[in-house]
């Protein structure tokens, strides 16, 4: 059996190489010598299938020794690490959910002693404690590995500029990014969030390939450089990676077609790792390989917790293969969406764009309905921008939705009234719902780490409208 602190095989990196410079001549091969190796690439899917089953009895050993909540939960369960002889008994074993990190705050699931642990990433804990992850050095390594795969699967290379727009500190998103870059070899703008004017003449004077950022803030990126004069298809670049919230095909649409660039998904969360754990191919577009050398998906029924065949759309649950400071097993992303074959890497098997997320849908008078919807409506409306936010109130007995959404750079008075009425009747159409829409002016919306908080929850507040 492989130990979890085993060499896992990412050691070999060529020299630099600079990738091609010019936009009319692209290049999405990946067999080429481009100065960056995985081993991963040659695995096969019975190859990978025995790797994933030793590392998982790695991890599940590893986790019941050193993580009290781990012992508790499988003696619960009646199970042991040994339980499990193939991939399918991992469906036995319990779930881990963010309640289960918060109840452990700070170092209750840490596999490894303080001292050991190189970095400390956490969320925001706005909504209760943290959640706080740990990384050993080796983890750190890992995590660069599958960040540099991730970019170059992008359509990064070696040699190439990569301005990175995600936020620094204890969000995982910019430092996830910017060791990755420098591990394939780029040259990395650690720009991080806001000062949205000073990002676009960086753009202009660095002239980097490579941008990485959420997709709302290169939205934002886009307004300001119009603002400003600037042509954004006559920019440097080339590649566009995105992540950390859900974003429509749609959205992905409007972005290349206003920068001419490839605009490719990454994802990844930080209870797993942070960015990474699966990345689109800038050559085929059809949705996230997830890295399986390193993280094993399933899918569940969010209801019922029962393991879905692959293709059917529903939870998609993680549990990591080669995470040292902490593992988690069978962690619950609440993140909808379905596994489908590989394409570009056959081995791995590919997730669908995440359009939304279990604890995100909202139930409205009986109707489900999700912010994706809602912002769909929002791009095929001129005078707005897909910058919106879903505020939930309550009146005498009833619950009340009011999308406040703002204008693009321009848009009159008469022209902000009938984009609102136009989605409200967009809106009741599609979903069967009424909804009030407020559209306030560019910029008003506040963002944190370049995205915003899409659902703003204010019944028991009090029982008036938002006043905007």
């Amino acid at each position: 059996m492989a130990a979890a602190s085993e060499d896992h095989g990412f050691r070999d990196r060529g020299p630099g190489d600079r990738g091609p410079s010019d936009r009319g001549s692209r290049d999405h091969g990946l067999h080429g010598d481009h100065g960056f190796r995985d081993r991963s690439e040659g695995l096969t899917p019975d190859a990978l299938a025995e790797l994933q089953l030793d590392r998982l009895r790695a991890t599940l050993r590893r986790a019941y020794d050193r993580v009290p909540f781990y012992r508790e939960a499988f003696d619960k369960a009646g199970l042991r690490p040994d339980d499990c002889r193939s991939l399918a008994d991992l469906a036995r074993f319990p779930f881990t959910t963010k309640a289960d990190l918060r109840d452990n705050y700070p170092f209750g699931m840490f596999t490894v002693p303080r001292s050991e642990v190189r970095r400390l990433h956490a969320s925001s804990g706005t909504t209760g404690a943290p959640t706080v992850v740990g990384y050993t050095e080796r983890d750190l390594d890992t995590w660069a590995e599958v960040v540099a795969r991730s970019i170059r699967a992008a359509g990064g290379r070696p040699g190439q500029l990569v301005h990175i727009a995600y936020g620094y500190g204890l969000f995982t998103g910019g430092l996830g990014a910017h060791y990755g870059a420098e591990r394939l070899g780029c040259t990395v703008v650690p720009a991080s969030g806001g000062m949205t004017d000073r990002q676009v003449r960086l753009i202009q004077d660095f002239r980097p390939e490579v941008i990485m950022v959420t997709p709302s803030y290169m939205l934002t990126l886009l307004d300001e450089m119009e603002r400003q004069g600037i042509d954004p298809r006559a920019t440097s670049l080339r590649t566009g990676i995105f992540g950390a919230e859900p974003w429509t095909e749609a959205m992905r649409r409007e972005i290349e077609e206003r920068l001419d660039i490839d605009a490719v998904d990454i994802y990844g969360l930080s209870e797993v790792m942070g960015p990474g754990v699966a990345q689109e191919f800038a050559e085929t577009k059809d949705g996230l390989h997830i890295w399986e050398d390193h993280f094993l998906p399933e899918v569940i029924d969010p209801f019922t917790g029962e393991v879905l065949p692959d293709g059917q759309p529903g939870e998609l649950v993680f549990t990591s293969l080669t995470k040292e400071a902490m593992p988690v097993i069978r962690y619950r992303t609440r993140d909808l969406t379905r596994l489908l074959p590989g394409t570009a890497r056959p081995a791995f098997r590919r997730m669908e764009k995440v359009t939304g997320r279990s604890d995100d849908m909202i139930i409205l008078r009986g109707v489900n309905l999700y912010p994706t919807q809602i912002e769909e409506i929002l791009l095929r409306t001129p005078a707005l921008a897909p910058h919106f936010q879903l505020r939930l109130t309550r009146e005498g007995r009833m619950d009340a939705l009011t999308v406040r959404v703002e204008a693009r750079p321009g848009a009159g008075t008469a022209e902000r009234g009938a984009a609102a009425a136009s989605v409200v009747r967009a809106v009741k159409e599609g979903a069967g719902v009424s909804v009030r829409v407020e559209v306030v002016d560019p910029q008003t919306l506040e963002r944190s780490m370049g995205k915003l908080k899409r659902i703003v929850d204010l019944r028991g507040r009090d029982n008036t409208p938002p006043v905007g």
